[in-house]
């Protein structure tokens, strides 16, 4: 058995000063195992007398590799030690922020309702001004994290034999950036912010230019062909608050945190064709009492948002046929005599599908079997990089069989 595994058995019997010793042995071997420092971090919060300072140290390493690697289940983890290490060491103002970076990655974590009600009544009893009540921290925190360490050292030569072509300080290998053609970018939304990752490695941070605006992103850097890459989100689907968004150029990619200028809005799509007026935002937030009695609305790859195929539908049945030569009338190029009497909806994809070229049609079939009918993808570029997900209309839930 491994030290890791002997530090697991070790935390299970609750033995938690033998969890400490072999997970810290477990780290010297491998210095960048996050769930190494998450499960150490939980034997010194423990453990009897507690160190809680360690046990702060430890979620913060950790908290900083899985960010580095993009780990949102790891990020979760460490940010909620963190939180409860701040709240033993009674930062309560620093453990109520830290509590609220778990809640909107993950707002079902079980323990956070009564860890939230913990530090509520601690700074309830504080007066504003107390040392306890600041917020000082930062949500990724600004360390150093360990070095990979190397698993053979290489081997010492005596002066007499000197090497040709080497000297004593030998260069640290460069990290070698990521091909333009290879550079890809992800988001997803909370009910506050907007996370978008661009992954990209080897970014010179001081040559890399980042503009936020409220309703736009846009970053600059030099790639090794001597040109430079650009990317840019314009206009975003809604307005974000520039001030409050912040971008940080990790080793694995840039992530841009946009603080939402409407908390609560959900964004169907990160960019949209026209920035967002006011009218839009009221109909994105509207209150939870307002009864709706459009039909669901379904993801989409639309750049202009989701469609409503109910309309779609009424327009494809009100529409006038064509007169043929005759004078007669007849379907749109032959088509609509094959579909008339059928399901409107079913007519109008089975058109949209006969006249598409077969990278669409690969498209809609791949998007509509893998994602159980919840998406009906025309983007092929898109819908051929990995499997579609099931996303069940809003008010719905997904279950399997």
């Amino acid at each position: 058995m491994d030290h890791a595994a002997k530090g697991a058995a070790a935390l299970e019997a609750k033995d938690f000063s033998a969890a400490v010793t072999h997970y810290t042995q477990a780290i010297a071997i491998n210095s960048q195992a996050v769930d190494y420092y998450i499960k150490r971090s939980i034997a010194h919060t423990r453990i009897s007398p507690s160190d809680c300072a360690a046990a702060l140290n430890d979620a913060e390493v950790a908290l900083t590799l899985a960010s580095e690697r993009g780990k949102r289940e790891l990020i979760i983890q460490a940010q909620l030690r963190r939180a409860i290490a701040l709240f033993s060491l009674e930062r309560y103002g620093d453990a109520k922020a830290a509590f609220n970076w778990v809640k909107e990655m993950n707002k079902d974590e079980k323990s956070l309702h009564i860890w939230a009600a913990k530090v509520d009544s601690k700074l309830k009893a504080l007066s504003e001004d107390d040392v306890k009540a600041r917020t000082s921290i930062q949500r990724y925190p600004a360390i150093k994290v360990p070095e990979p360490k190397k698993e053979k050292e290489a081997r010492k030569l005596p002066p007499s034999e000197p090497v040709q072509g080497t000297s004593k300080a030998t260069a640290q290998p460069e990290v070698v950036q990521t091909p333009a053609n290879k550079i890809r970018h992800e988001w997803y939304q909370t009910d506050d912010t907007v996370v978008v990752s661009l992954f990209v490695k080897g970014v010179p941070k001081d040559k890399t230019s980042i503009d936020i605006q409220d309703t736009s992103l846009a970053v600059s850097f030099p790639l090794p062909t001597g040109s430079d890459y650009d990317f840019s989100l314009d206009p975003f689907c809604a307005k974000v608050d520039a001030a409050a968004s912040t971008a940080k150029i990790l080793s694995t990619k840039i992530e841009f945190v946009l603080k939402k200028a409407s908390a609560g809005e959900k964004w169907p799509s990160l960019e949209s064709d026209a920035p967002a007026t006011a009218e839009d935002i009221d109909k994105n937030a509207a209150p939870a009492d307002r009864v709706t009695t459009t039909g669901p609305s379904y993801p989409t790859s639309s750049r202009t948002g989701p469609k409503d195929w109910d309309k779609v539908a009424d327009d494809l049945t009100k529409r006038p046929k064509k007169e043929n030569k005759n004078g007669e009338e007849g379907g749109d190029d032959g088509l609509d005599e094959e579909f008339e009497g059928a399901d409107p909806v079913n007519g109008f994809f089975k058109q949209l599908y006969s006249r598409a070229d077969p990278d669409t049609r690969r498209a809609m079939m791949k998007s509509y079997q893998e994602s159980n009918g919840t998406t009906l993808s025309t983007n092929w570029s898109e819908v051929g990089q990995g499997k579609v997900e099931t996303h069940p209309p809003d008010g719905m839930e997904e279950k399997r069989w």
